[in-house]
């Protein structure tokens, strides 16, 4: 049985429960990697920066950026290239905004803790940005979505290149996932202009 045909046959609360499991592990692998590869713990605080400015111009910003290309994309190009095999129209399809919310959050948060925050500053930019594509593994066979994910890697490990600052990298993430799984969810995993 494949990953798919598992996730396709978990019921809406149990997928969020997998995601949420997931999520736990990957700031849990980020505390104990920090532990081990930093100087000190305290080292998180270099990273986590309240700069308003900096978040909107350098998170938010090229966050809608990134989605509005996404948009194009998908407006333009076959269905079938973004079909990740239903996991992420399981995912957002039904579920109310704020468990949308809520769930990239955390996604965001906790995958940005590690890869920028761990193993960006411990192994650099280049096997921080390879690295995150390929643990979506999901998109590995699907050729403009693993080069996607790839694009918006390097772009958000630029990002973070350019502030040092892990609220702008979350911030990107969060305003991706968050407005492309409204997208699934109001147009029913459809495609913009499908619908």
């Amino acid at each position: 049985m494949s990953q798919r045909d598992i996730i396709l046959g978990m019921t809406d609360r149990e997928l969020r429960k997998q995601v949420i499991l997931s999520q736990g592990l990957l700031l849990a692998a980020s505390i104990v990697l920090s532990l081990l590869l930093f100087e000190s713990i305290g080292d998180w605080f270099q990273y986590l920066n309240w700069n308003p400015k900096e978040i909107i111009y350098f998170g938010l910003l090229p966050g809608i950026i990134i989605v509005l290309i996404d948009l194009i994309l998908m407006r333009f190009l076959p269905k079938s290239t973004f079909d990740d095999g239903g996991v992420n129209k399981k995912l957002f399809t039904g579920q109310p905004v704020s468990s949308i919310f809520f769930l990239t959050l955390l996604v965001a948060w906790s995958e940005e803790m590690l890869f920028r925050g761990v193993i960006q500053t411990s192994f650099g930019y280049v096997f921080a940005s390879v690295f995150f594509a390929i643990i979506h593994l999901r998109y590995l066979k699907k050729p403009v979505l693993l080069v996607s994910v790839l694009m918006i890697s390097f772009y958000i490990g630029y990002l973070f290149e350019q502030t040092g600052n892990l609220f702008v990298t979350i911030t990107a993430h969060f305003i991706v996932d968050f407005l492309l799984g409204l997208t699934i969810r109001y147009y029913k995993g459809g495609i913009i202009g499908e619908a």
